[in-house]
């Protein structure tokens, strides 16, 4: 007989069984537990004094992350933190915690519950269970979970900028706009790596005030000018590269073409595109991009694309793609140039 983990209906099991750990894990971030676990263990009823949480019902949460090996219990039944469990702590490098928080919030977390009709229909979810609007609307008219998203966004693109400084020479261009960039975790990162270069956040008004603060605390604001915008309207002028990271995969292909052509306008010969993206892999590989893929359809009906789908689509939209850079941690560079 094969070893219990080997044994296909069980490992089957554990993958049906995966939103209820992810939830978990949710309940546990938006809590603040690992914070409270950062200078050494505690008892399942120390912990739901301080977060005024029932204790037996806390205690049955955290021996069940700490069965999935998120937080490790004693003999004694005190919890502490594992080195993955330490990711949840609000001041980890690599803290996960914001991106905890928002999955489980119900904007993200009921759409799941529709993905058979996404599948019948090839049409996102997200605007059926808001009254026909986009998740962009959405998310413009409820401030709070706005900023429960940026947070969540900021932490993913913290992990995985590292990997792509290292995998690309993005210092080969004095100015860089960040089209869709968000709070501006990656151009804080840029411009704080390559001291020399100066750049520009363009998003939507709502969402580049969040910038601000995070751009004075790493000390770069005087070289980034923050913008208001629609990129489908008008794109700033006079940048050496324009990068589109993690954007084009939010929307169809019409749309996607209408903002490479507003890109291509402003282009010089010389300017490049940079379009940051995980890249669809071969079959059978690739889960964490293929599953992302699933969360475009139901949240935007955008898509993740294989490398000749991209190569196809750069085409229409004035440039050519030169090359594919991936990076350790997911996101590949693909370098567009105008003709």
């Amino acid at each position: 007989m094969m070893p219990q983990e080997e044994q296909p209906a069980l490992r089957l099991r554990g993958l049906i069984g995966g939103f209820q750990v992810s939830q978990a894990i949710h309940v546990a971030a938006t809590l603040g537990v690992a914070d409270l676990l950062c200078n050494g263990s505690r008892s399942a009823f120390e912990l739901a004094a301080a977060l005024a949480v029932d204790a037996q019902a806390l205690y049955r949460l955290l021996r069940t992350l700490a069965a999935a090996g998120v937080f490790y219990e004693d003999d004694q039944g005190r919890f502490s933190l594992t080195e993955m469990g330490a990711c949840l702590c609000s001041d980890a490098p690599e803290s996960l915690r914001d991106q905890a928080v928002n999955i489980g919030r119900p904007a993200d977390w009921k759409v799941w519950a529709y993905l058979l009709e996404s599948v019948q229909t090839g049409q996102p979810a997200f605007p059926q269970l808001h009254q026909g609007q986009s998740i962009w609307e959405w998310r413009a008219t409820h401030p709070e979970e706005n900023t429960f998203f940026n947070r969540a966004q900021y932490a993913n693109t913290r992990l995985r900028t590292h990997g792509l400084l290292r995998a690309y020479d993005f210092g080969q261009f004095p100015t860089v706009a960040d089209l869709g960039g968000g709070t501006g975790a990656f151009l804080t990162a840029l411009l704080v790596h390559y001291p020399g270069m100066r750049g520009l956040l363009f998003d939507q008004p709502h969402v580049v005030l969040e910038a601000a603060p995070a751009l004075e605390r790493a000390g770069v604001a005087a070289r980034c000018t923050v913008l208001g915008g629609s990129f489908f309207e008008a794109i700033p002028p006079g940048y050496a590269a324009y990068i589109l990271k993690a954007v084009l995969n939010s929307f169809d292909g019409a749309a996607r073409l209408r903002m490479l052509r507003q890109v291509r306008a402003v282009c010089t010969a010389d300017t490049r595109l940079l379009v940051l993206e995980d890249v669809i892999g071969p079959p059978n590989e690739g889960l964490d991009t293929k599953l992302l893929d699933l969360a475009m359809l139901l949240r935007t009906g955008g898509a993740q694309e294989t490398g000749e789908a991209w190569a196809a689509l750069f085409a229409s939209g004035g440039f050519r793609l030169a090359r594919i850079t991936p990076s350790p941690l997911g996101p590949s560079v693909l370098e567009g140039i105008p003709v």
